[in-house]
């Protein structure tokens, strides 16, 4: 197969939602059609093994919510579909941000009970940020919710960006009956607890039909027509284009618990989501059907398998092909590295691979060489742009609580930190270690994992910072000079930048008064 149909066959997407909404039950029917697992319903009744549901870490089955973001791969009517589900918790937000990053497209989830939600929103700004495409599947119709009408008003106000509804739902709540595909014009009948694969799909071309009276009573025959008119009249024809600019999303309705709806955003997805689209670099931009092989790393995980103490850098590859035992070039290291062992997955389990194309995430086991962002290349400088780290919420001071195990502490914060679970700041003198966070339950998950993966217990001190800014000074004496002066609210990243702590927004106004050529970042890519 040559490298042109490689990425033809190729979508790689994020599913994204508020939590709760049912992004990881949505996940699970995909893989369900995709056969990478067998029974549907088995987050809820634990028959398939632990290992083939998305949420895998410790504390994520303790709490019943996604902390890390997950890879799964599967082939479906010829494509290959790789999906990266990321974690729904605000508090894990920067997780998602870099994970987007990586993707070509995103199904965004939302909770037809509830609407539109504040992290919902948030992950919105994100993909416009980036114009990434957007399909948008409305779950939980078999509840009680809002009507679909007033939920498409709501999604184009409070998200910026147009709507086109593909399927429409018949009722909702105990008098749901199914939806009606506007895109490829069959209706699809409800089953309650169904948790098979739906065979039967009723093709009616024309919605004014006599058939439709085999399948539906008469009133709701009459609302579907009228509610058909009236998308028809009120939304333009459904526009390819402008939703592969990320300027319109295509709109279904469904209930993934009970694996309604599910199909036909997986079909309708693998026929209008991108393939894998070119990135920009720093110096230039990478199309993915360049010969020599370029990607990043978003994300590192350490300990994936706890028996192994192992730790993985998730690659993208963004052009050309990527071959086992071959060298490639650092970029950041300056230095070439060859990989024995990297892996596709599903979950957490993980086959090995000899190969990889353009829109494939990797698993490359990492002795400690990566850092997210990271460019590996077939021996040009080039970094790809785009990672960002943002300013945290919450600030504490790390302590040691048993100094027998300083030496496992240290090891375990660093790699956390550059798994980005958490972003690590030291402050001289004394090698003070400073924790920064969107959400509180970040410090629980630092504190789980210094215990159970690396021997060491830690406790937090609360800090009164405001925010964190990166600095930057076209006049090295001056930046100095402010760092002197400030010397108590100076800190480093992980990467050697100098930040400042503001303890106030009033702090921020009155330094930039003082040192009007010092630029204080929110973000640092």
């Amino acid at each position: 197969m040559s490298l042109q149909e490689e990425i033809d066959k190729r979508k790689t997407f994020a599913i994204i939602s508020h939590p709760d909404a049912g992004k990881t039950t949505l996940t699970e029917k995909l893989l369900l059609f995709g056969g990478a697992i067998q029974v549907a319903g088995a987050v809820k009744s634990n028959k398939i093994k632990k290992t083939s549901t998305s949420d895998f870490m410790e504390i994520e089955k303790q709490r019943g919510i996604s902390v890390a973001t997950s890879v799964m791969t599967f082939e479906y009517l010829g494509k290959r579909v790789n999906i990266l589900d990321t974690p729904g918790h605000k508090d894990f937000a920067e997780d998602t941000y870099r994970t987007l990053t990586a993707v070509d497209s995103v199904i965004l989830v939302v909770d037809s009970v509830k609407g539109v939600e504040e992290q919902t929103e948030k992950l919105m700004a994100v993909c416009r940020m980036r114009n990434t495409p957007v399909i948008i599947f409305i779950n939980k119709l078999d509840r009680e919710g809002r009507d679909p009408f007033d939920l498409l008003e709501e999604l184009e106000k409070k998200l910026s960006i147009s709507t086109r509804p593909l399927s429409w739902p018949i009722n909702q709540g105990s008098d749901f009956k199914g939806v009606f595909n506007l895109y490829r014009k069959h209706l699809s009948l409800f089953e309650s607890g169904k948790q098979t694969l739906a065979d039967e799909v009723i093709s009616i071309q024309d919605i004014h039909s006599e058939e439709l009276a085999n399948y539906l009573p008469g009133k709701d025959i009459a609302k579907l027509r009228e509610d058909v008119e009236l998308i028809e009249g009120l939304y333009e024809p459904f526009d390819i284009e402008l939703y592969r600019s990320g300027l319109l999303a295509p709109v279904f309705f469904g209930s993934a618990i009970n694996n309604f709806g599910v199909q036909e955003v997986l079909e309708t997805f693998l026929e209008i989501a991108p393939s894998p689209l070119a990135r920009q670099a720093d110096m230039r931009m990478v199309e993915p059907t360049e010969e020599k092989l370029s990607g990043f790393v978003f994300k590192i995980h350490a300990n994936l398998d706890p028996n192994h103490r192992d730790r993985i850098a998730f690659f993208r590859v963004c052009s050309g092909k990527f071959e086992r035992n071959k060298f490639y070039y650092h970029s950041r290291l300056a230095k070439n590295l060859r990989f024995a062992n990297p892996t596709t997955f599903m979950a957490n389990e993980k086959i090995l691979t000899s190969e990889a194309f353009p829109g494939d995430v990797i698993g490359l086991y990492d002795s400690g060489n990566f850092k997210i962002g990271d460019t590996l290349t077939e021996g040009e400088k080039l970094q790809f742009k785009g990672i960002p780290s943002f300013s945290p919420e919450l600030f504490r001071e790390l302590e040691n609580r048993d100094p027998m195990k300083s030496k496992q502490l240290e090891k375990g914060i660093n790699q956390l930190s550059e798994e980005g679970v958490a972003q690590l700041f030291i402050q001289e003198p004394g090698n003070r270690k400073i924790i920064g966070t969107v959400g509180e339950l970040q410090f629980e998950v630092i504190q789980f994992r210094l215990e159970h993966e690396y021997g060491a217990k830690c406790s937090f001190v609360p800090l009164k910072f405001y925010k964190a800014f990166w600095l930057s000074c076209a006049d090295r004496k001056m930046l100095e000079t402010f760092m002197q002066r400030k010397a108590h609210a100076i800190a480093r990243d992980k990467d050697g930048n100098p930040v400042f702590f503001a303890e106030s927004e009033w702090n921020v106004t009155y330094a930039k008064q003082d040192f009007p050529d010092i630029e204080f970042h929110t973000m640092s890519e």
